[in-house]
């Protein structure tokens, strides 16, 4: 049985710079999008052309990416002008890539409230704005955000959103949890009836925030429950909570059964030795301590501390340790401590 593909987006260069306290510098840009070229994501999301001028410099002059499909980011056009005649958008269609992201409302209250415009022209900004990437000849990607709120308060003009782009011919529609409050259930539910309701699981994606601590469960759910593209940043990077954490999902994906038996992503099993790595050059950059316990990469991530632990542990690491330390690039500790009480189970 052939297995189906999870196409990986790393929005680092853009989400993660939404970051409290962190601002990439140009060559920051630069690192980041090598290490993650390097590793094999599908697609890497440099940023917003024309929203700043690093971002804009960064598309001036781009890097030489080899395996991963750079991807420039914006929003859906304004009302009141055509998409041809849009500067904001037009900032990111000249911006050299073959693919665009684009983001835009789908929940009602947000149409209303932060755009002040009807529901239907709303509608007609997301349809025009896809329509004119694919006329264009860009790859076109929708980002539907506040899509599961969005959902929740008027299904109907939720998924109405996501036919107009649908229609249009995006390539990729992405379910956004932009508040990051909603759970793996409802994760699970909303994905099926959206495919349900005509939009094709290969078509879809999930962008998850991460501030009820779900935001790596919600993607892996909506993997199960038929959506195919995973949006995160590298160690979880992004406002507030944060995002899903590449670093966590690339070896689940990879390594646990669960997805193995169905499911491949198009990073080669050797690259994936160098995700401790990755994780560590993004702390780097950041001047920041690398988290220690950190799942997968952290420091203490397989540390056995004395007592029945370690005893085990010296038998067969299997015991407590889910995967071989190396399969990520990371490695056993073993801690003799006095203080190492003998309840340690």
């Amino acid at each position: 049985m052939s297995k189906e593909k999870i196409f990986l987006f790393d929005t680092t260069l853009r989400d993660g710079q939404q970051t409290q306290g962190v601002h990439f510098s140009l060559e920051d840009k630069y690192r980041i999008a090598h290490a993650l070229d390097s590793i094999g994501f599908d697609y890497i999301e440099g940023g917003w052309p024309g929203a700043n001028p690093t971002d804009s410099e960064f598309f001036e002059s781009p890097p030489p990416i080899k395996y991963s499909i750079f991807t420039a980011f914006g929003m859906t056009k304004r009302s009141g002008r055509s998409a041809e005649n849009d500067g904001v958008l037009a900032s990111v269609t000249k911006a050299g890539t073959s693919a665009v992201c684009l983001v835009g409302k789908t929940n009602d209250y947000h149409v209303k409230k932060v755009l002040g415009i009807s529901n239907e022209d709303n509608l007609s900004n997301i349809g025009d704005s896809i329509a004119h990437l694919v006329t264009i000849g860009k790859e076109a990607i929708f980002d539907a955000e506040h899509f599961f709120d969005g959902y929740k308060s008027d299904p109907n003009y939720a998924l109405e959103c996501l036919c107009a782009a649908n229609e249009s011919g995006a390539q990729w529609i992405v379910l956004c949890d932009t508040n990051g409050g909603t759970l793996p259930t409802e994760i699970y539910d909303t994905v099926k009836q959206v495919i349900q309701s005509g939009i094709p699981g290969h078509k879809l994606g999930i962008h998850a925030h991460n501030d009820t601590e779900n935001a790596v469960a919600n993607s892996l759910t909506a993997v199960l429950s038929g959506a195919r593209q995973i949006q995160g940043t590298i160690n979880g990077l992004g406002e507030r909570c944060g995002n899903a954490n590449l670093i966590s999902i690339l070896p689940t994906l990879m390594l646990k059964d669960e997805y193995t038996k169905h499911y491949e992503v198009g990073v080669e099993k050797s690259k994936l030795a160098h995700l401790t790595e990755l994780s560590r050059l993004l702390d780097e950059i950041l001047n920041k301590a690398p988290n220690r316990t950190a799942p997968y990469v952290g420091s203490s991530a397989f540390a056995h501390k004395g007592g029945l632990h370690v005893s085990a542990v010296n038998k067969d690491p299997k015991t407590y340790e889910h995967i071989n330390p190396e399969l990520v690039g990371n490695s056993r500790q073993i801690i003799i401590s006095e203080q190492a009480g003998k309840s340690n189970i």
